[in-house]
C-alpha cells in the first residue's frame, strides 16, 4: 500500500511540470470528462456492466493488490459482486486536457466491499483518458487511500 501511495504522489507531482500554457482547456471537454467520472461511479453503484464497458478502454489497466488489473478483471469483479460500491462522493474534480489526452483527479469518500471485506474510506484517484473516435475513455487509473 505504501508503494501505491508513493506512486500516486509521484504521478500527481509530475503534473505540476506539464506546461498548462500549452493548450487552454475547453470547458465543454472538461465538463464532459467530469460527467464521465461521475457516470463511472454511478455505474459502479448500480452494477451497470454495459456502462462500465463503454467508459473503460479495451486496453485499460491499473495496478492494485500487487497485480495488474485489466478491464476484464474490473468488469468481472463488479459483475460477480466481488467488488461492490455502495455509495461514493467525489471531491472537486480537476481536469487537464492535452489534445486527445486528459488527466482527471480528485478525492473520493466511498462505502465499498471487496471479497466481502469492508474497504471503505477516503481516497485520491487519478485517471488518464484518451479521446478515441470522438469518445473519451479511461485508459489508466491510479489511486491511494487517505484514511
Amino acid at each position: 500500500m505504501r508503494r501505491t501511495t508513493s506512486i500516486v504522489i509521484a504521478l500527481i507531482s509530475l503534473l505540476a511540470f506539464i506546461p498548462s500554457q500549452g493548450q487552454a482547456n475547453d470547458t465543454s471537454v472538461v465538463d464532459t470528462i467530469k460527467q464521465l467520472e461521475q457516470d463511472m461511479g454511478n455505474a459502479m453503484v448500480a452494477g451497470d456492466i454495459d456502462k462500465l464497458n463503454q467508459i473503460y478502454a479495451d486496453d485499460f489497466a491499473t495496478v492494485g493488490s500487487g497485480r495488474v488489473i485489466t478491464k476484464q478483471d474490473l468488469l468481472s469483479d463488479f459483475e460477480s459482486f466481488h467488488d461492490k460500491l455502495e455509495w461514493f462522493e467525489n471531491g472537486p474534480i480537476d481536469v487537464q486536457v492535452y489534445g486527445n489526452v486528459a488527466v482527471a483527479s480528485a478525492s473520493v469518500k466511498e462505502k465499498r466491499t471487496r471479497g466481502g471485506k469492508d474497504t471503505s474510506g477516503e481516497f485520491v484517484w487519478m485517471d488518464l483518458l484518451e479521446n478515441r473516435a470522438g469518445k473519451w475513455v479511461v485508459v489508466r487509473s491510479a489511486g491511494a487511500r487517505l484514511r
